[in-house]
């Protein structure tokens, strides 16, 4: 019995990322969605016209997932510790999600021009740093640039992100590390970018 149209695309994003989680996203072809699936080879390409159209798909999931995550981080007055509770929660989200977090951070992605739906959520996660460094700007009187922020938000996240890639990576399982160390990192990581902006 044939799929509804619905049915067929849901069902393959959802079998594209069975693939990718359990054989890489290199195994990822529409051939093979299709074979997994039961259908023809033709019938993804009803919804997908190509590979780069499911990976885009499966990404901006990733990325709509991600945003909604830091979206639930609670506001307060503080806009220092709204910020470090950001930080604590990309750290946590990358943890807890660590394939949709290598999706979005550790994959060659499909062109985003010819994809702008998988841009999307990923812009508004950085507009959402972005916000939280001109609130916390604000709070202090103080009137910076755009490029100031961007270039602000860029350091918060190479810091996070590295500081994630090191949670995530088995090499740390053989530095010997002090006890506590690697809990530690990130309040550590977070007070470090605080006295860099001049917490």
């Amino acid at each position: 019995m044939a799929r509804p149209d619905r049915d067929l695309r849901e069902a393959c994003i959802a079998e594209a990322m069975a693939i990718v989680a359990g054989d890489g996203v290199e195994r990822l072809s529409l051939r093979e969605v299709a074979r997994r699936l039961g259908v023809s080879h033709q019938a993804p390409y009803k919804h997908f016209p190509s590979r780069d159209h499911i990976l885009a798909a499966i990404v901006a999931r990733a990325f709509a997932a991600f945003a909604r995550f830091l979206d639930r981080n609670p506001r307060s007055d503080d806009a220092d510790a709204d910020l470090g509770g950001m930080g604590l929660a990309y750290l946590d989200y990358a943890r807890a999600h660590p394939l949709e977090y290598r999706l979005m951070f550790g994959t060659p992605l499909p062109d985003g021009r010819a994809h702008p739906e998988m841009m999307a959520e990923a812009r508004h996660a950085f507009a959402l740093l972005c916000d939280g460094l001109r609130r916390r700007a604000a709070a202090r009187g103080e009137q910076p640039d755009d490029k100031a922020i961007v270039l602000d938000a860029l350091f918060i996240w190479s810091c996070l992100h590295g500081l994630a890639g090191i949670h995530g990576a088995s090499l740390v399982d053989t530095l010997a590390l002090p006890p506590g160390a690697l809990e530690a990192s990130p309040a550590h990581v977070l007070g470090r970018i605080g006295d860099a902006l001049g917490h």
